[in-house]
């Protein structure tokens, strides 16, 4: 029987995603953790009252229509999440600026009571020995560095709140539709995450990005609560900004609907199995440190690495995941409407892996698998097929360092690695990293743990 076969599933009552696994004993090897229920997304919900917008009024005909769509994600209660968390919630940075309470993605009360899941060390756990106290010094790094580092419920709630205003003085311009993407909606985020946002405006006609882009410009010059503003001319050209008086920055796109599409099959990914988000924040902090996280300077973006994160746990004796999209179709069409991306992963039954490897096993896997396994010349990444592909001759691949084959577009995502040397720094740091993790099991020896976290501590 195959991990996410038909048999191996079952054929009970089909259950939301993230793919609420059954808990047994040792199967994730992360002390004392309740298994994770992906949180209820709303993507509808009824527009705000005129009077529930701050007193502001609409301008256009047009825009006083109820065709508002806003974000809402519910996140579980502790109870249902991790059993006897109570940790409170750090208050918004912003309250005199937040969103009126009805017209809010997270209310107050909301937020206060559920805060977001967290981790908990129990070192006389059986689960921290279940494979080799060889990993256990290496698991509890991981686990508090994600801990301290991931994205809090209250730093959602302060992206939620500039979010709206956006959203209003946007559409004195444009009627479209502001959205937020990216780790701040996947689960992949930390504390100090950028938003991505995209606006996404409908119609007939082919938008010119740069046009609508300039035009937010000037609109947000003349904002008291947003500064340095950038326009980026790239590929996906992005409106680069600050919530002003604080660290809080955005990157805006226009109708880059893909980013939409893969926020959902990403966050489906990232609650699939409780070892998945503090892996890949793991992993996104040591590239940081070891300077192969940065698109702009010719290395690897996030977005890349978290698709590398993936396939390697796709790849793994017994995976850790499956392909979302090969065994649902239905639920990551490409083609789907918008409106609907949000809740077909919500029909997918559990996944249950039979992998127990720890974290530690599996952060020293991923090294290893890039240090010495993986044949950069001759494979693509797909997360698409769950496994690496040949690399052919199509302009996509050809004379390309790395491919990792983006999952609905199909088009290489690590497109930004194009000079010999970066390449070679890359490889290297895998390398040396894996060797170093092997000989000294320290997390601290291939990323800071405690200099991370402080430096993380400044985003609270």
């Amino acid at each position: 029987m195959f991990p996410g076969s038909a048999a191996a599933r079952g054929r009970g009552s089909v259950l939301p995603v993230p793919l609420n696994h059954q808990r047994q004993p040792n199967i994730n090897n992360i002390p004392g953790v309740g298994l994770v229920r992906l949180p209820p997304y709303q993507w509808k919900s009824p527009p705000p009252t005129p009077s529930q917008v701050s007193g502001r009024k609409r301008q256009r005909d047009e825009l006083s229509q109820p065709t508002v769509k806003r974000q809402r994600l519910d996140l579980p209660t502790p109870s249902t999440a991790f059993p006897g968390f109570n940790r409170a919630v750090p208050p918004s940075r912003h309250p005199e600026q937040a969103v009126p309470e009805s017209s809010r993605s997270f209310p107050n009360s909301f937020v206060n009571s559920h805060p977001s899941p967290q981790f908990h060390l129990h070192p006389h756990s059986p689960a921290v020995n279940s494979s080799s106290n060889l990993y256990a010094k290496l698991s509890d790094q991981m686990v508090t560095l994600f801990e301290a580092c991931q994205q809090q419920a209250s730093d959602l709630e302060r992206k939620e709140s500039c979010r709206f205003q956006l959203q209003e003085d946007i559409r004195q311009v444009f009627a479209g539709q502001l959205y937020l993407t990216g780790s701040s909606m996947n689960g992949l985020g930390c504390r100090s995450s950028d938003a991505d946002l995209c606006l996404v405006i409908r119609g007939n006609k082919r938008i010119d990005a740069i046009y609508v882009l300039s035009q937010l410009q000037k609109v947000f010059r003349s904002l008291s609560y947003v500064e340095k503003t950038q326009l980026i001319r790239a590929k996906v050209p992005i409106l680069k900004f600050r919530r002003k008086g604080s660290d809080l920055e955005f990157d805006l796109n226009v109708n880059n609907i893909v980013g939409i599409r893969n926020t959902f099959l990403l966050r489906s990914y990232a609650y699939a199995d409780q070892r998945i988000r503090p892996l890949i924040l793991v992993i996104k902090k040591w590239a940081r440190h070891n300077q192969i996280n940065d698109a702009s300077k010719g290395t690897l973006s996030s977005y890349t690495l978290v698709l590398m994160a993936i396939h390697f746990l796709q790849t793994v004796k017994d995976p850790v995941l499956p392909s979302l999209q090969r065994d649902f179709p239905d639920a990551f069409d490409p083609l789907l409407n918008l409106d609907e991306v949000p809740d077909r992963p919500k029909q997918i039954p559990p996944y249950l892996s039979r992998n127990q490897s720890s974290l530690g096993e599996l952060l020293l896997g991923f090294l290893r698998y890039y240090a010495t396994q993986f044949r950069w010349e001759k494979q693509v990444i797909s997360v698409r097929e769950a496994r690496a592909l040949p690399k052919t001759n199509i302009h996509e691949w050809r004379n390309k360092y790395i491919c990792v084959e983006e999952p609905f577009e199909r088009n290489n995502v690590a497109r930004a690695v194009y000079d010999q040397t970066k390449f070679d720094a890359i490889k290297a740091e895998f390398v040396e990293s894996f060797r170093t993790l092997q000989r000294r099991m320290d997390l601290n020896s291939i990323l800071p743990v405690r200099t991370t976290i402080n430096k993380e501590s400044c985003h609270r």
